[in-house]
């Protein structure tokens, strides 16, 4: 019998156990976030500290989804160039994958998708400001392990708004895949940290 399983209920267990995933510490598994980020210029760091800002501002009330994609996710986009050529974003893109013993299927939306016409590129993932990333992890990593391109590693983006982390996944042989340490937006440079490697990804994708 055919499980099918909806990718917001998933756990990392399920994606081990059915889909063979396994997490490496290799520390030159997923060196993108760590080398070779770009400098932010003076009109860059402002932009983000008015981003940083607004968040504090209307963190007074609880922020839902919604507004953490419009006051944090948008412009950290806009910033690193996702929204310009070779790139596009696609919003509540629907995905199925299968297991290799066709036992499971998982089935979902994910929030954001960052491609181009050949490849997936980076998959995003927004959550309430009250949501742990550990929640959104499981959830990233299955949308990451249904792109469709196998070749090249996937990327993964999650935040609740103050904090952000960073996925990679390949598929070559067994599917691995790593985490980058969290960012916050509480701690002085983090914010443009999380740009640096967002600018970082956006030309590792055009080469």
């Amino acid at each position: 019998m055919v499980e099918t399983i909806q990718a917001q209920n998933i756990i990392l267990h399920d994606l081990v156990e059915k889909f063979g995933l396994e997490r490496t510490d290799d520390e030159q598994f997923f060196r993108e976030w760590q080398d070779d980020l770009p400098e932010l210029t003076a009109f860059e760091k402002q932009a983000l500290d008015e981003v940083k800002g607004d968040y504090i501002h209307l963190s007074e009330y609880p922020i839902l989804e919604p507004i953490v994609k419009m006051v944090v996710l948008s412009p950290l986009l806009r910033l690193a160039g996702f929204y310009r050529a070779p790139f596009y974003v696609s919003a509540e893109k629907e995905v199925r994958i299968v297991s290799e013993d066709q036992g499971t299927i998982v089935t979902g939306r994910l929030d954001l998708l960052v491609f181009t016409p050949q490849f997936w590129i980076l998959v995003i993932e927004a959550k309430k400001a009250q949501f742990s990333l550990e929640a959104g992890i499981p959830q990233a990593l299955a949308y990451m392990l249904g792109n469709p391109n196998s070749e090249k590693p996937g990327f993964g983006f999650i935040t609740n708004g103050p904090n952000f982390i960073f996925l990679k996944l390949t598929k070559q042989d067994k599917p691995k895949y790593a985490r980058s340490n969290l960012f916050s937006l509480d701690n002085k440079d983090d914010l443009y940290t999380v740009l640096k490697v967002l600018k970082r990804f956006s030309q590792l994708l055009k080469e």
